[in-house]
């Protein structure tokens, strides 16, 4: 490598349940929330129980609410 670029203006938010192998349509909830509240994804990373995205820091809180509030979490 000639340089490595790093970015501390970031966050990582995911959803985690036993039951997400099972019931479909929970990624494409989350994306379509982050999407329509104008939350950009720099990174998706999934395994059996959970979906982590990285986002921009300044949409941390925003974000957090609107997937609180989708997925019945309030």
């Amino acid at each position: 490598f000639k340089s490595i670029e790093t970015d501390t203006n970031i966050s990582k938010i995911s959803v985690i349940g036993m039951g997400m192998m099972s019931q479909s349509g929970v990624a494409k909830k989350m994306f379509t929330t982050l999407a329509g509240n104008s939350i950009n994804i720099l990174a998706i990373s999934t395994s059996e129980i959970k979906i982590s995205v990285i986002i921009e820091e300044m949409n941390t809180i925003k974000a957090i609410k609107k997937l609180h509030t989708i997925f019945d979490l309030d």
